[in-house]
């Protein structure tokens, strides 16, 4: 068995069959095990699915309070930018680029722990970062942690069913799927806590880091805009801690070759570049599947690229040492050669 195919917990209902086809499960086989990956009574080793999902709930009174007490065309319109724009490029210069594809690095340390909490934090790196991995090896196939050919919950659910790391490694594969995480800042277990705890990430570091978080970010908002900006930022985080699981099922065509001739150039995978998720994240997608270590996702002129944005700003200030940009590769293998 390849190395990546083990670096996930297998879900109880399986990847594949045996003649090698997607296992698609059932409503109730996913609601399922969510809650039993979630159930940190059976083993505290749940605990990093469990805190993805106790995040939300958290969540949740500042969006009721927004909704009885706050509501307006004002707020609802700071809420989406703030949701769709803010959090969403975010995602991508963070979560996507950084951690996940190391395509640009920080001159200091400072500037790595200030992109890491321009935000209001949602969830740990660790459940984005090691199944995006696997995502790129087999994207659309059986094992991809959030395939579209399983359905939209499939992918909504993913984040508990689907992207914790298996909990029977050997030291010598536990350290490579640590090296995932190395660059990134997260304090990480050594072997002998990850078989206490079953994560790379320490429960204490991820706890901490998410109550200072938020703490400073309630504080800053109600600064500058009292209780009602606070609970509207806490509610868009809410809103695209929601939405962006549907992402890899609506940017893999929902599951089906919906490619477009002169748009998407990557045909290995289902991947798309999408008009909203491109102009208002910097995630043009099937661009970042040919060239997933770049920091550039949008290669041709339409495509603004507001995370690629940030990071050359940030590289023209001196905060970023340097960075990996496909742009001219694209455009020579190509964009050029079009009939």
């Amino acid at each position: 068995m390849a190395f990546i195919d083990e670096v996930l917990q297998k879900p109880s209902y399986g990847w594949m069959d045996a003649q090698g086809s997607l296992i698609k499960p059932t409503i109730h086989q996913l609601f399922s095990e969510a809650f039993s990956r979630i159930n940190i009574f059976k083993s505290k080793k749940n605990w990093i699915s469990l805190i993805s999902w106790f995040m939300a709930i958290c969540m949740l009174p500042f969006f009721f309070f927004f909704l009885f007490d706050f509501l307006s065309w004002k707020w609802v319109i700071v809420l989406t930018l703030y949701a769709m724009i803010v959090m969403s490029t975010h995602g991508t210069i963070w979560l996507h680029r950084f951690c996940t594809h190391k395509s640009y690095r920080f001159s200091n340390k400072i500037w790595r722990i200030i992109t890491q909490n321009l935000v209001i934090k949602t969830f740990p790196e660790e459940i984005y970062v090691v199944s995006h991995h696997v995502h790129h090896v087999k994207s659309d196939q059986p094992g991809d942690p959030y395939n579209p050919r399983g359905g939209f919950m499939y992918c909504m659910l993913s984040d508990v069913n689907h992207q914790s790391i298996s909990r029977d490694l050997s030291k010598e594969k536990y350290e490579r799927i640590r090296h995932f995480m190395e660059h990134t800042g997260v304090a990480l277990n050594s072997y002998n806590q990850y078989q206490t705890w079953g994560s790379v990430s320490r429960p204490s570091y991820v706890i901490g880091m998410w109550l200072l978080n938020w703490t400073a970010w309630y504080a800053i908002f109600y600064v500058i805009g009292g209780h009602a900006l606070a609970c509207c930022c806490f509610s868009g985080a809410f809103l695209w801690f929601v939405l962006v699981r549907a992402f890899n099922y609506t940017g893999h065509g929902k599951g089906k070759d919906k490619h477009v001739a002169g748009i998407d150039f990557d045909h290995s995978n289902l991947s798309i570049n999408q008009t909203r998720p491109g102009i208002f994240s910097g995630e043009w997608h099937n661009n970042h599947h040919l060239y997933p270590g770049s920091a550039r996702a949008g290669f041709l002129p339409y495509q603004l690229d507001l995370a690629w944005i940030y990071i050359y700003s940030l590289f023209k200030l001196g905060m970023v040492s340097s960075y990996k940009d496909s742009k001219k590769e694209f455009l020579n293998r190509y964009y050029t050669k079009r009939p």
